[in-house]
């Protein structure tokens, strides 16, 4: 191990053949794993850029004879390993990774896809139907004809290429008159069983990340990485160096993982983890559901990591009992594995957070912005529109039993979340759904789910800022214009915090509600 800090708060595999012995009419693509060459079919030529882009030495790893681990590895380690058909991997090694599943959405399916037609051909077929998932989620309930394009691009590629897991809207005037459309990506895969421990996940989202909750390797990549997945199924990656998050302690009441992962970007900046892996830990990790997971390892991207990830236990297999029938095989770090850092929380003693404007870095106690007016709220996206965020939100306005301030918009992820917020009671309300008490509280009807307002969007897309606001947002990012007008000021609170704010009009200790205390402490 480097280093650790402790915080109690705020012969070789070579593809010899050459580009010039190839033939106009080659059919196959070589990728190198171990000691041998796995083929990809590829029913189209591919062109001489991909096959020099293959053309790549790999250091030989030869298995361990005794079939005991020889140098220990990390979970992210293991997993790359595994699924580069090699015995053990080390913190940059480039190796060539087989996709288990691959993600795009409309914002960047439509360039990846050019890009996979430019080198593959026209009428090339991706390299697996079965493993590629396209979920239109970002821009869909608009009337921006640019923005719909993109979902007939989307529509018209998965038709033609019998994609089976084609989320598809068409009827944009009511979303449940959609059963294959899900909404947010990020929620709908793990809802529909494709985030299983021990894969490799590929998604045109930078936040593809959130399925490292399921103790997988998750990370976004770019659209010509993309085209060049669908085609071969395979990417070349450098394998990242972890940075290990132990955190302890019980959580108290009045936090979420919101509030974890805003104290971890806090300490170590928003470049604090570029391309390394955030490993998380500890007794507070094993007590959290698989969607505060979630919203733990959707943030790391805003830490700049690679991917995050966390050890499929017990919540784990329950939550997926239902989701999947594909077989899986969980890893686990070796107690041995070397990490570059260590850091320590005590979550024990952790007070409410927000991010201030413009950086999820800038960290501050919620109690300490208590005389900040806000304008609006807005409580959704891929990081805070899950079943547990609105039953949090729903909790705090139970226990206030006051009406909301300012406007306060709801949006959740999927239809699965928005049926959850009209039938699941919340605990302690005598039967009440989320609705209800959303209703009771004076705030918008919940949305069609989609990614709505958390990147702007269209002008007309739902929630928007097109003035110059300031707002309360359980989204993940408070960059200027993220969420429309670039003179936007976006504080990215939990849902607790959130749900308070809105109570109030100014940003709110929620220990003020949920304790029902006349003051923050």
């Amino acid at each position: 191990m480097a280093s650790s800090a402790s915080f109690a708060l705020p012969g070789s595999s070579f593809l010899h053949n050459k580009v010039s012995n190839l033939q106009k009419d080659l059919s196959v693509s070589v990728v190198p794993s171990t000691s041998q060459l796995s083929i990809y079919k590829c029913k189209q030529p591919i062109s001489k850029n991909i096959v020099m882009a293959m053309e790549t030495q790999q250091s030989e790893r030869k298995p361990a004879t005794t079939g005991s681990i020889k140098t220990p590895m990390s979970m992210t380690e293991k997993i790359l390993a595994k699924a580069s058909g090699k015995g053990g991997v080390r913190a940059g090694d480039n190796v060539w990774v087989n996709v288990d599943v691959f993600m795009t959405n409309d914002i960047s399916g439509p360039g990846s896809i050019g890009i996979f037609r430019r080198e593959f051909g026209q009428n090339a077929k991706v390299w697996d139907r079965e493993k590629v998932v396209v979920i239109p989620d970002h821009y869909i309930f608009t009337s921006d004809e640019r923005a719909n394009r993109n979902v007939d691009i989307l529509r018209e590629f998965s038709l033609e290429q019998n994609i089976k897991y084609f989320y598809d809207i068409k009827d944009l005037s009511n979303f449940k008159a959609n059963p294959d459309y899900k909404g947010v990506c990020h929620i709908a895969l793990a809802q529909e069983g494709h985030c299983r421990p021990g894969e490799v996940l590929l998604g045109t989202d930078s936040h593809t990340c959130t399925a490292g909750a399921f103790g997988q390797f998750a990370t976004g990549i770019g659209n010509t990485e993309a085209g060049f997945v669908l085609g071969t199924g395979a990417l070349l990656l450098k394998v990242p160096e972890t940075l290990r998050f132990v955190m302890d302690g019980e959580m108290p009441d009045y936090l979420l993982a919101k509030d974890l992962i805003l104290q971890i970007i806090g300490e170590i900046s928003v470049a604090g983890a570029t391309y390394k892996s955030m490993e998380f830990v500890g007794t507070t990790i094993e007590s959290l559901n698989m969607e505060e997971r979630m919203t733990l390892c959707n943030m790391v991207i805003e830490a700049g990591g690679k991917n995050g990830v966390i050890s499929a236990d017990t919540t784990t297999f329950k939550y997926l009992e239902d989701k999947t029938s594909v077989p899986y095989e969980p890893v686990y770090s070796d107690a041995q594995a070397s990490f570059l850092s260590e850091f320590r929380f005590d979550i024990s003693n952790l007070e409410p957070l927000v991010a201030k404007p413009h950086s999820p870095d800038n960290r501050a106690l919620a109690r300490e912005c208590k005389d900040i007016k806000v304008d609006r709220v807005y409580i959704g996206s891929c990081t805070g529109g899950k079943t547990q965020d609105f039953l949090a939100a729903a909790k705090l306005f139970l226990a206030a039993g006051k009406k909301v301030k300012v406007p306060t918009f709801l949006v959740p992820a999927t239809q699965k979340v928005w049926v959850d917020i009209y039938t699941v009671t919340v605990p302690g309300s005598g039967g009440k759904t989320c609705s209800q008490i959303f209703e009771e509280a004076g705030c918008d009807t919940p949305a069609s789910p989609s990614c709505a307002a958390c990147m702007g969007g269209p002008k007309d897309t739902y929630a928007r800022m097109n003035e110059a606001q300031v707002c309360v947002s359980t989204t993940n990012r408070n960059f200027p214009g993220r969420m429309g007008h670039k003179e936007g000021q976006i504080y990215l609170a939990s849902p607790y915090t959130a749900a308070a704010s809105a109570l109030t009009g100014y940003i709110t200790d929620p220990r003020h509600f949920l304790h029902q205390i006349s003051h923050c402490v």
